[in-house]
């Protein structure tokens, strides 16, 4: 039987449901959103970290693999960070050896981030990595329960990202989001 770590050293079964707080009642689903997302990113971090990544670095060196030197005002508004997790994020993975910066030539003020030589010796492994964790996470589901897991994870992200556009635009319009 799987177990979970409950505390310290302390497991428990993983058939038992983790109890709601009486304060998160109001939500479950907010808080098994919640309870998901960090064990993902747990696996994920664990994984990563045997070839020298951290969650989320590789998410930059995909979208690097993919379109190529990008500057970092780019990846900010790809990955939807903020500008001093980006530049934490450029740094570590320069300082790994996986990105280089240069000048970019359009834009004096601003430099290209661009994947290096061992970087892409590492994205087989990423690549992986993240076979292994779409495994870990949805293995036992057939392709119907898959699609339909993928659809209303993507509902849910749309309808939070509208929530989040709804916040920014100022305190009166904090109300929440009815209807699709």
């Amino acid at each position: 039987m799987a177990e979970r770590r409950t505390s310290g050293t302390e497991t428990a079964p993983m058939d038992e449901a983790v109890p709601v707080p009486s304060a998160a009642s109001g939500g479950p689903v907010s808080h098994a959103i919640f309870r998901v997302a960090r064990a993902h990113r747990m696996i994920a971090g664990q994984l990563l970290r045997r070839v020298g990544l951290h969650p989320g670095q590789e998410l930059v060196m995909m979208h690097l693999w993919e379109l190529g030197p990008q500057r970092q005002v780019d990846l900010i508004r790809l990955l939807d960070s903020d500008a001093a997790t980006m530049t934490r994020t450029i740094r570590r993975l320069e300082h790994a050896g996986f990105v280089r910066r240069r000048p970019c030539l359009d834009d004096k003020r601003a430099t290209l981030i661009e994947p290096t030589d061992a970087s892409h010796a590492l994205r087989r492994q990423v690549e992986e990595i993240w076979r292994q964790l779409e495994e870990l996470s949805v293995g036992g589901l057939d392709e119907d329960e898959r699609r339909t897991t993928l659809r209303v994870l993507e509902g849910l992200e749309e309808r939070l990202t509208l929530a989040a556009d709804h916040t920014r635009s100022g305190p009166e319009s904090a109300e929440p989001l009815t209807g699709a």
